[in-house]
């Protein structure tokens, strides 16, 4: 898949141990093919995130996981169950994968595609307020 990279997010991955950067080049990629129009940037001094017509998720390893934060205003639907954190969070809501879990990529894409798809009308605040 070809898509811009931002060097500054490849430098943020590739100090990172083999199993989290397998999952974030992973993730990058299918968030990539959500819409060919995503870009990516680093906020937060260090913090990959990529956005169209505003945030759409964002990538932070830690020690024994990878966290992907889905800016969705806790609006969008989660029919798999892959959330697993953040339920009341509500600006953004999280998925933790640990080494060896595989990613559910339908899931996540749909997921994706939903939230490009509502900051393109306006963003989640606009769409979830009354």
């Amino acid at each position: 898949m070809s898509y811009q990279k931002d060097p500054r997010v490849d430098e943020y991955i590739d100090k990172l141990p083999d199993w989290q950067q397998e999952i974030c080049h992973r993730v990058r990629d299918l968030v990539h093919a959500a819409d060919p129009e995503l870009a990516e940037t680093i906020k937060r001094t260090v913090q990959p995130y990529f956005v169209l017509q505003g945030n759409v998720c964002a990538l932070l390893a830690a020690k024994t996981h990878v966290n992907v934060f889905l800016y969705d205003g806790a609006i969008v639907p989660d029919p798999e169950g892959i959330i697993t954190g953040g339920h009341d969070n509500k600006t953004a809501r999280m998925i933790s994968f640990h080494e060896g879990e595989p990613i559910n990529e339908p899931a996540l894409t749909a997921m994706l595609r939903q939230i490009i798809a509502n900051n393109r009308a306006g963003g989640w605040r606009k769409l979830k307020s009354p």
